[in-house]
């Protein structure tokens, strides 16, 4: 099942030339959302302006969905993205965002966090890189106000992960960075159970979505 959610964006800069239309995101991430699959199913999410991976989809499958909706696609790598199949599908796909760095996509800032660690079978998580990375972000962004979309694999710590020992769980850095620069909207991957329910979580004044599967994500122009 696809979900849906419409979130007021702060900054009006992005409508000025849409008319009031909302900026249209499919966030996607671990396991390919099966509905998707159907040309009917994906007509009736059109238009979309921006294709998310937060991780762990083969390029070949990011590749499909976004031509299928025809619209540009940017993601994040996930821990579990490597290997032959992965490899072999690369060139259907854009480079990923580098971590810590911004794009600007529709008139948004989008800033990427990379698994940090190994990736593959045995995939390692490491604290220390995922410092590493909120740290250089925080830099980045130091003394800029326009707002900014945060697309991860892991969640924050305690903020749209799960309580099953190390693997699951979110990182101390991100939650640093998420209480600090206090992002809108922040989108990850990589707890799929924690999706079934507690898919959207607010914390402070961040909007935190889980998007394993699927989710269509409408900005809306500031009220006033």
């Amino acid at each position: 099942m696809t979900h849906h959610i419409a979130l007021e964006w702060p900054d009006p800069t992005p409508f000025r030339d849409r008319g009031g239309a909302a900026i249209r995101l499919l966030v996607v991430s671990d396991a390919v959302d099966p509905t998707l699959m159907d040309l009917r199913n994906r007509q009736a999410l059109a238009p979309i302006d921006l294709i998310v991976g937060c991780g762990d989809l083969d390029c070949s499958d990011l590749a499909f969905i976004a031509d299928g909706l025809n619209a540009p696609l940017v993601y994040v790598h996930g821990n579990h993205d490597s290997g032959e199949r992965f490899a072999a599908g690369a060139s259907y796909c854009p480079e990923p965002i580098r971590s810590s760095s911004v794009l600007h996509r529709s008139g948004l800032s989008i800033a990427g966090l990379g698994w940090p660690g190994t990736r593959g079978k045995r995939a390692t998580r490491s604290e220390r890189l995922a410092w590493a990375q909120a740290l250089s972000l925080a830099a980045r962004r130091l003394g800029r106000r326009k707002p900014l979309i945060v697309i991860s694999h892991v969640p924050p710590f305690g903020a749209g992960d799960m309580p099953d020992g190390a693997y699951h769980r979110g990182f101390r850095g991100y939650r640093w960075l998420m209480d600090r620069l206090a992002p809108p909207l922040w989108l990850h991957g990589h707890t799929p159970l924690a999706a079934t329910s507690d898919w959207s979580v607010e914390v402070g004044r961040t909007t935190l979505i889980n998007a394993t599967g699927a989710v269509v994500v409408e900005l809306l122009p500031p009220a006033s």
